[in-house]
């Protein structure tokens, strides 16, 4: 489809022709253009010249917006929806709203009280300066790390993608970070305050036309559980932001309790419907919107993080967690291991119960050569160990090739040690090993923890007792003092293969009251 959006070939009618209002059916279809996925979560319309911005709209945009909901017997007013593409290509400092005018005019427009325009947050991005340059290598990679580096949180990661909650409070892949349609070795972030840059742009349009104009920030965001993506308004000015429907009753009398309707979401998802990312359609009307309550801002689209049940996953999500910790013992070794999801494990396993309020733990990341010395020192003994057992040495040979199937071909290798040094000193055998009991148990806890948060990034481990029995050994070979006791090792890397479900385990039997 081509030709004038305000011509009767677009299928839009022109705004002084009362005759067209009904576009033929065959306009309204869009066109066969091919969106742009470079960025699947955060992509938002380039600022190209296109003359092939579709309408969805089958209603006469010069009818004036209603105020009210139509009374009972009164036809409602129809919302419209026009694209509004423009050829020019946004830079730092650009005057948005003579853009935002220019291209109303060229297609066929006039501005109109009531009227709301949904702007691309891609333009407010541009035109505030929030383009960062990107290190050479992995684009993918240095987005994330940036994701990471601009969140306030860190809600969800996998190899693929990082979701993080902005500082704004949006919950977004890679952070809302936007790599399509900008330069080569650049990102561009987010809005620095959409809800400003929002009202900015409402002022400055209502001193250039004298109307009252509504202004939506919109931007592409993925849906949890949901395939696709949908634009949702992250800055709000002269618009609702909710719909507030408690307290009413439905057709049957019933009250409702919980219904408030997103609808700046609803506005912003509409506008996506007539614009595609090759589309050169920053701008997009909307008209006809019958008041739905007081005007709002995007930050009262943002759900508070303390009543946020999925901020941490809640209770379920914790339990599946724990249970997903499962021994690994085949990795791929094309994978390495993220030294930031080393920290972040070894993070966690900080917070473990320990007595007397110590951290008494610490985990040794081995080297290639110093994990090989440690390793040939434990087998050594460990062969003097089994021969004096009376073990055949055929047997002991394969008890150690399983070991090292394992122990040394591992991405990573880390040997935990707990500290006894603040245990406390007991004159009597019973006290002394309880004290030091506890110790280790604190050592199992953090443990725990850290195989936790491995399975939690996707990443399998393998706890390994060998070190427990040869702690001289292990003490000699690295040069550690004799207040270290080694507690095993721990294997890590990504599975080899996905690991079968597990069952779940029955507590009958193993929950008793006495």
């Amino acid at each position: 489809m081509s030709g004038d959006p305000g011509s009767p070939a677009a299928g839009i009618p022109a705004p002084d022709d009362p005759a067209r209002t009904t576009p033929q059916a065959a306009d309204t279809a869009p066109p066969e253009q091919a969106a742009d996925t470079a960025h699947p979560t955060t992509g938002t319309p380039p600022e190209q010249a296109a003359d092939t911005a579709h309408p969805t709209t089958a209603t006469p945009p010069e009818q004036a917006p209603g105020t009210t909901h139509p009374a009972a017997g009164v036809a409602p007013v129809p919302l419209t929806v026009v694209p509004l593409p423009t050829d020019h290509r946004f830079r730092p400092g650009d005057d948005v709203a003579d853009v935002l005018l220019a291209a109303w005019a060229t297609n066929g427009y006039e501005p109109a009280d009531g009227d709301l325009v949904c702007i691309a947050s891609k333009v407010v991005s541009l035109v505030e300066g929030r383009t960062v340059p990107l290190p050479p290598g992995d684009a993918r990679h240095a987005r994330q790390d940036l994701a990471r580096r601009e969140a306030a949180d860190i809600v969800a990661e996998a190899p693929w993608v990082v979701i993080t909650r902005t500082r704004h409070g949006f919950v977004a892949a890679n952070g809302g970070i936007d790599a399509s349609n900008v330069a080569s070795g650049t990102a561009l972030l987010l809005p620095e305050d959409p809800d400003a840059s929002a009202a900015r742009l409402q002022e400055q349009l209502h001193h250039r036309t004298g109307r009252s104009i509504g202004v939506i920030i919109t931007d592409t965001f993925g849906r949890p559980w949901r395939h696709g993506q949908t634009d949702v308004a992250l800055g709000i000015a002269g618009v609702p932001a909710i719909r507030d429907e408690r307290g009413r009753q439905d057709l049957d009398g019933g009250v409702l309790e919980v219904t408030e309707a997103a609808v700046a979401d609803a506005l912003a998802a509409a506008a996506d419907l007539v614009r595609t990312k090759d589309s050169g359609t920053p701008f997009v009307l909307i008209r006809g919107l019958a008041s739905s309550g007081p005007a709002g801002q995007g930050a009262d689209l943002v759900r508070g993080i303390e009543q946020d049940l999925f901020a941490y996953g809640g209770p379920t999500a914790v339990e599946r967690a724990v249970s997903a910790r499962r021994t690994i013992r085949r990795f791929d070794a094309t994978h390495p291991v993220p030294q930031r999801v080393l920290a972040a494990a070894v993070a966690a396993a900080a917070t473990a119960p320990a007595p007397h309020g110590t951290r008494p733990w610490r985990f040794l990341d081995l080297a290639p050569t110093t994990r090989a010395s440690l390793l040939d020192a434990m087998t050594e003994q460990w062969r003097a160990d089994l021969s004096g057992d009376g073990v055949a040495s055929r047997t002991i040979e394969r008890r150690i090739a399983r070991s090292d199937a394992i122990l040394r071909t591992a991405p990573v290798l880390l040997l935990p040690l707990v500290s006894l040094e603040e245990a406390h000193d007991y004159p009597d055998q019973r006290r002394a090993t309880g004290e030091r009991d506890l110790f280790l148990l604190s050592a199992g806890a953090a443990l725990q923890n850290l195989q936790v948060v491995l399975a939690g990034h996707g990443f399998g481990a393998a706890w390994i007792s060998s070190t427990s029995f040869c702690p001289d050994t292990v003490r000699e070979a690295l040069d550690l003092d004799r207040v270290w006791q080694p507690v095993g090792m721990i294997a890590v890397g990504a599975p080899a293969t996905p690991p079968a479900p597990r069952d779940a385990p029955q507590v009958e039997g193993l929950l008793e009251r006495r």
